[in-house]
């Protein structure tokens, strides 16, 4: 394939932007990666548990749930790749498991398209929620293959009935693709992993349990449930409330998973109860409200007194119990009686440091305007001196307030201007590296850049790390340079190098598009025809990749300052003698490795 038949190859390097039109990917880069949401509003009791809270289980879980499963590799199919490089490798071999059924079956491809559509028709605010709405539903799953909903749409939350239509959908994918076969073949990897989980969760409720004097046994009626899923963003923690039940969902990387916030949640279950039957001696704190208007807090903190002290009691909870990163200073063995006020006043000097650490995290949770946190932090110095339980001491705590001097304090305090995310809800700036960060030097008109960087992670490159290169989507990348700079030759050599060696539907879609579109401009259309058809025979379950690759096979691609009528006198296509000069949907754009989302050219 050459392009003798276009007069210049500065009509391609104009075209260059219209070539890399067309790509949206589903789910859409944020400039930051989210660590999850917790929803710690109380939740009415008409809220029915979970499917897989069992009434009758112990009270403290650790546990697997196929429907999670199947949920989440719903959503990996269609796009979602957030986390994917920090993931444990069973969330590969779960996307590798899904392309090997895809590839043998129209039917799977049929599925997971549809599938993905519904996905993408639903994305409300590209952030974790929109991952978190199709979570909060599968715990309201039967397992595979009913799938059936345990409750009434009235007794789920609310965010799994806005997308409860999936389920059928959901049936039909896990059908298609046989994904409880999957399972069945990866459960023994999922018990490995909630096996290296076990000991640090129980050390973690254990501490919790001494500190607050209350055995996990005594919180009659609740629930808290634990559920690894390796599909997910290790960074994400979905924390939910449901009644009585708290319900984590975590994803560990080499065995380990954000303790510090499975361990707020956790708090959230053995306090929540304890302060919410007290909920009349709260509502003294009323005036306090008014005081911290002004602060950065989420809009429940600044309504309702009960949230607000809940979560000022729990931050203190972990102001006194925190890592300081300052080590206990120790006796140094066989010291003499006369030197022991010498060493006693080291030691004391090391308890001021971690004092004044911990303090200094008071200070800032009150700036906040969680203003009742140094309160209860002076509250639980006496409480752990004595032998009484929280459960036996937290109604002489709560009554204990002074209301009116807690509300002065709260007047005089100079609030942040920002809040911090909470404790389920940390976004993470994304470190680009690699490819990512070729992509990105490309999107920014950094031609140069983008090419050394691809071409160093080309198995041939002498400074190719061992295991780092990804030749396809490197070859990808310096296709679309080569369309930047007028080298037509060499992007048809690195597009067609990436449909031979790409194992990512993706990347061979797009590029059959891009080789497509260039045979249009090229005025062959059968041979571009023939592109576009292969396009939609490899299919990525996205949205955007179906629409252009069918805009191609319906309408000749062209551009403003060439058509095939120009060319005619020189090399005559078979395409019709004026097509149409069409601008594909959506701005230039670039396409996604495995694993990642591209920013647009």
């Amino acid at each position: 394939m050459t392009f003798r038949s276009i007069r210049s190859f500065a009509v391609l390097a104009a075209a260059a932007a219209w070539l890399c039109a067309g790509f949206s990917p589903l789910f859409a880069q944020e400039s930051s990666s989210s660590a999850g949401q917790q929803d710690t509003d109380q939740v009415t009791q008409r809220v029915k548990a979970p499917s897989l809270v069992d009434p009758a289980g112990p009270t403290v879980s650790l546990i697997p749930s196929e429907t999670v499963f199947v949920m989440a590799a719903a959503l990996n199919a269609c796009g979602y790749d957030e986390g994917l490089e920090q993931s444990d490798p069973v969330r590969l071999k779960v996307r590798q498991e899904m392309n090997d059924a895809l590839a043998k079956s129209e039917a799977a491809r049929a599925a997971r398209d549809k599938i993905c559509l519904y996905i993408a028709q639903h994305r409300m605010t590209g952030t974790v929620m929109d991952v978190a709405q199709y979570i909060s539903l599968a715990l309201y799953l039967t397992p595979p293959p009913d799938l059936e909903t345990t409750a009434q749409p009235s007794e789920m939350p609310p965010d799994s009935v806005a997308v409860a239509d999936i389920v059928p959908l959901l049936k039909d994918f896990v059908t298609a693709l046989d994904l409880h076969g999957v399972w069945l073949a990866l459960r023994p990897t999922y018990e490995g992993e909630i096996d290296m989980l076990h000991d640090p969760l129980s050390k973690m409720v254990v501490q919790t349990d001494l500190y607050l004097k209350m055995p996990a046994a005594t919180y009659s009626g609740s629930r808290f449930v634990v559920v690894v899923e390796p599909q997910l963003s290790p960074s994400t923690v979905n924390a939910r409330i449901y009644g009585a039940d708290y319900v984590v969902v975590v994803s560990p990387t080499n065995g380990h998973i954000r303790l510090n916030d499975v361990r707020h949640t956790y708090l959230h279950y053995v306090i929540e109860p304890l302060l919410y039957a007290r909920a009349n001696a709260i509502d003294r704190t009323l005036p306090i409200l008014k005081e911290v208007h002004d602060a950065p807090l989420p809009y429940r903190y600044r309504s309702d007194p009960i949230p607000l002290t809940v979560e000022c009691f729990i931050k203190a909870i972990e102001a006194r119990t925190m890592d300081t990163g300052i080590p206990n200073y120790v006796f140094p063995p066989g010291i003499d009686r006369s030197q022991m006020p010498r060493y006693e006043h080291q030691q004391e000097l090391v308890t001021q440091q971690q004092e004044a650490v911990r303090r200094a995290l008071v200070a800032h949770d009150e700036r906040q305007g969680y203003v009742l946190t140094d309160y209860f932090y002076n509250q639980l110095l006496v409480f752990e001196k004595q032998p009484a339980s929280l459960r036996d001491t937290i109604g002489e705590i709560v009554y204990s307030i002074d209301v009116l001097d807690e509300a002065h304090k709260a007047h005089e305090m100079e609030f942040d201007k920002t809040g911090d995310e909470e404790v389920m809800m940390r976004p993470q700036p994304k470190v680009l590296t690699g490819l990512d960060l070729a992509e990105a030097r490309l999107a920014a008109g950094d031609l140069a850049t983008a090419t050394t960087m691809a071409r160093k992670r080309l198995p041939h490159s002498d400074s190719t790390p061992q295991g780092v290169a990804d030749s396809a989507r490197a070859d990808f990348i310096l296709a679309r340079v080569s369309l930047m700079t007028g080298k037509p030759d060499d992007a048809i050599a690195d597009f067609q190098k990436t449909v031979a060696s790409s194992k990512d539907a993706r990347l061979v879609s797009w590029s059959h598009i891009y080789l497509g579109r260039m045979l249009d401009l090229d005025c062959k259309r059968d041979q571009a025809l023939a592109e576009y058809k292969l396009a939609l025979d490899t299919r990525d379950g996205q949205q955007d990749t179906r629409l252009a690759a069918e805009r191609g096979v319906k309408t000749a691609f062209a551009v403003n300052g060439h058509s095939c009528q120009d060319d005619a006198d020189d090399a005559p296509g078979p395409g019709p003698a004026n097509p149409p000069v069409t601008q594909p949907a959506g701005g230039p754009g670039a396409t996604a490795g495995q694993g990642t989302t591209q920013k647009p050219l």
